[in-house]
């Protein structure tokens, strides 16, 4: 069989069809001109993006969404350093994406040339590797060896920087011989037996287990096993912010969120635990308090896929090494083998940790949002929470997808919509990057065009990225847009009301009108200001044949409860002040 001699630029396309690629994100220039002009002849296609940064967050939203690797594309220079936010974000959340970048002709590399920049070196704290193709051959190797990396293992962002005579030479293109060697775990990536069978003893001793469920368990694809693992040892569950939706919310042993902004019920229960199973999930600052604190009496058997991780932050008794679907499933006839454990469903000790978090449960519900009265005044909490029910009075619950950006609307959005299914919620956990909900909300709905996806941000970050509007009418997407505007940089008010002696240093914001905004890009829209108007306006948005933009002015000086002060336990919430007429308690049924 005879090989067709390419171009580099063409040789960059015919690999990522090869990849299955159907979609990317970029943004032409100068140095990555070549690869634009061959595009034309490849099944590819390209969402031009209005800034480079968006391209990184809608690739980060598409693999999120998807579970495949998104790819994002600019030019050198400036179009190379736009992507550095989206490719730290990626990188801190474990995303699989790959982005490509031009780059100056090689032979004026290290000359300071136009619009030249070492963008391998500024990328590489914020990647798991990066590459420099100088060659037309080096490109379909390196391209393929790219997408081996971001997904294997531990996913995250991979970079490929391809200089202008590499895109424009010519080599022999062989898909086949530029596979690259066969993925080879970590060699640590193995749950030794005896530290199964340690962790086996630490559940049976236990009395008062939680599972922490985060992020990898969706990595993994192991929603089903730990599922199975939490019904049949009745083992409660509390799960990470990026963990959301990977336990179904309205299970009976779903407790909710952990954490700074957690309910006030699975932060007791973890920290009255007698041992803590984390699955797929790194212990991060927002999860755990005050380390010095956390969960004393508690052991801890940590299933992780990234070595690294052992014993950063929290010491535990047992690590198990491994991807968790396959740890899991070793584990789980060990158990039976061995006898170790009694029927849950005739544990009383079990039964007893039960009803004793039920309780701790209970005496927060008592204080639902739900049951308040209107009393004239549109809650940002009110607004999440309708959108959920009219999702779910809908029969759309597990086609909904919420892209949100960071700060307070972000945890009103994990604490009061309720997420039954993996992969529904797309939202910035370990950088918090502001802007990040409407282009993650694109590239999750071109993901997933058959779902209902929300971008819900606040009026600050909406601001940074807002000029994606007119990549959302160029691709005719029905996307749902949210503006949860309070007037403020909410979290940095909140923080500065309750550690700054009130000093709202900037962060007083002034927008423009959204929906103005919003109709100078070709999209309807419409003002909320009362809590009746919410559910109608919802649907009115939903069931559109275009994107729609609601601005929804909700009460200026509300704050997120419970809250963890910087240095404070995991048991020492601040809880929303008795006087306030908004509860804290995301409990519903």
């Amino acid at each position: 069989m005879t090989h067709p001699t390419l171009t580099g630029a063409e040789i960059l396309w015919a690999t990522l069809v090869g990849e299955g690629v159907t979609t990317v994100f970029g943004y032409p220039g100068g140095a990555i001109l070549p690869a634009y002009d061959a595009l034309r002849k490849f099944p590819i296609h390209h969402v031009l993006t209005r800034h480079e940064q968006g391209a990184a967050h809608m690739a980060d939203g598409y693999a999120r969404a998807s579970g495949k690797v998104g790819v994002a594309i600019a030019t050198s220079g400036p179009g190379a350093t736009n992507l550095v936010t989206g490719i730290a974000t990626a990188m801190m959340d474990s995303i699989p994406i790959v982005c490509i970048t031009g780059q100056v002709s090689s032979k004026v590399l290290g000359s300071d040339a136009f619009q030249e920049i070492d963008i391998t070196g500024i990328t590489l704290p914020i990647t798991k590797h990066n590459f420099v193709a100088t060659r037309p051959e080096h490109i379909a190797p390196m391209i393929r060896q790219a997408f081996q990396i971001a997904a294997s293992g531990r996913p995250g962002p991979v970079l490929v920087d391809i200089t202008k005579d590499a895109q424009q030479g010519t080599a022999i293109f062989n898909f086949d011989e530029a596979v690259p060697a066969p993925y080879r775990p970590h060699p640590m990536l193995r749950a030794e037996s005896a530290e199964m069978h340690r962790a086996i003893e630490l559940m049976r001793a236990s009395k008062k287990p939680v599972i922490l469920a985060g992020h990898g368990i969706i990595h993994s694809g192991a929603e089903h096993e730990v599922v199975a693992f939490a019904e049949r040892y009745q083992i409660p569950v509390a799960t990470t912010l990026l963990g959301l939706g990977a336990f179904p919310a309205s299970h009976p042993l779903a407790l909710g969120m952990m954490g700074m902004h957690g309910e006030s019920w699975v932060n007791h229960a973890i920290q009255h635990a007698d041992l803590l199973l984390a699955f797929g999930m790194r212990f991060d600052d927002r999860v755990t308090g005050n380390l010095a604190s956390y969960a004393q009496n508690a052991k801890k058997i940590h299933i992780e896929i990234d070595p690294s991780e052992i014993n950063k932050n929290v010491k535990v008794d047992v690590a198990l090494i491994g991807d968790l679907k396959e740890v899991l499933r070793t584990m789980e006839p060990l158990i039976h083998d061995k006898n170790y454990l009694a029927d849950a469903s005739t544990n009383n000790s079990t039964s007893d940790w039960l009803r004793e978090i039920r309780s701790m449960k209970g005496d927060a519900a008592v204080r639902d949002i739900i049951n308040l009265p209107d009393n004239g005044h549109l809650y940002a909490a009110h607004v999440i929470n309708d959108i959920w029910q009219e999702a779910r009075a809908a029969g759309r619950l597990d086609k909904t997808i919420i892209a949100t950006d960071v700060g307070q609307h972000q945890m009103w959005e994990a604490q009061y919509f309720k997420h039954e299914d993996t992969r529904t919620l797309i939202t910035s956990g370990g950088l918090g990057t502001m802007g990040f909900a409407l282009p993650a909300a694109i590239g999750a709905k071109i993901a997933r065009p058959d779902c209902d996806v929300w971008c819900i941000a606040g009026d600050g970050g909406f601001q940074m990225t807002a000029a994606e509007l007119s990549t959302i009418v160029q691709e005719n997407l029905h996307i749902n847009v949210a503006v949860i505007n309070n007037g403020f940089l909410g979290m940095v008010r909140q923080w500065q009301e309750a550690f700054y002696d009130k000093n709202y240093a900037c962060s007083p914001i002034l927008s423009p009108d959204f929906v103005k905004i919003a109709d100078a890009h070709g999209i309807p829209g419409a003002q909320v200001t009362q809590r009746k108007d919410v559910t109608p306006t919802v649907t009115k948005s939903r069931t559109g044949q275009t994107a729609f933009v609601i601005n929804f002015a909700v009460e200026k000086e509300d704050g997120v409860y419970p809250m963890i002060a910087p240095g404070a336990a995991l048991h020492e919430m601040v809880r929303r002040p008795q006087k306030d007429p908004l509860l804290e308690t995301a409990e519903d049924e």
